[in-house]
């Protein structure tokens, strides 16, 4: 299991911001701290208070330089989509072919009976800006939400 202290995971996947590009984690490492939060769905209701959460939040990030994504295992459209719908400042990781959430150990099946097979588990990882994992957070439960205020406060330790 990824923990605080582990060298953050390397990934790729698609990036909603904006239109659709390739995403590379490496290539935002050394900027300022990054946040990940991963979440099960686009669009279903915990989900969407989350990333506006975040959105709403936004300022109290960009103040010590770091950068926000939100990470799910919906296609790079629907994250677009979805992004566009909330006025989402940050971009939206569309993580189908589950690089990310295996590589961060945030693999739910609990949706399976509900006919989907894999999503994300909600969590948090702040990484700073030498790829080192200074946060991590885990949902108990999906409807769980993160302490956004810890968040703000760890984000602000690794700037």
């Amino acid at each position: 299991m990824v923990d605080v202290g582990d060298d953050a995971p390397r990934f790729t996947a698609s990036l909603a911001h904006d239109g659709i590009e390739p995403f590379d984690l490496e290539s935002h490492l050394g900027d300022g701290p990054i946040v990940l939060a991963f979440y099960p769905a686009a669009f279903s209701n915990t989900c969407t208070t989350e990333v506006c959460t975040l959105r709403d939040g936004l300022g109290r990030f960009e103040d010590v330089d770091a950068t926000v994504f939100g990470v799910s295992t919906d296609l790079p459209h629907a994250q677009d989509v979805f992004r566009a719908k909330h006025d989402l400042p940050f971009g939206l990781i569309a993580d189908p072919d589950h690089h990310a959430i295996e590589a961060y150990d945030v693999v739910d099946d609990a949706f399976e009976p509900r006919g989907v097979e894999v999503v994300a588990r909600r969590a948090v990882f702040v990484i700073d800006s030498d790829g080192v994992i200074r946060y991590r957070w885990l949902a108990e439960h999906p409807g769980k939400e993160p302490d956004y205020d810890a968040v703000v406060e760890a984000v602000a330790d690794a700037a």
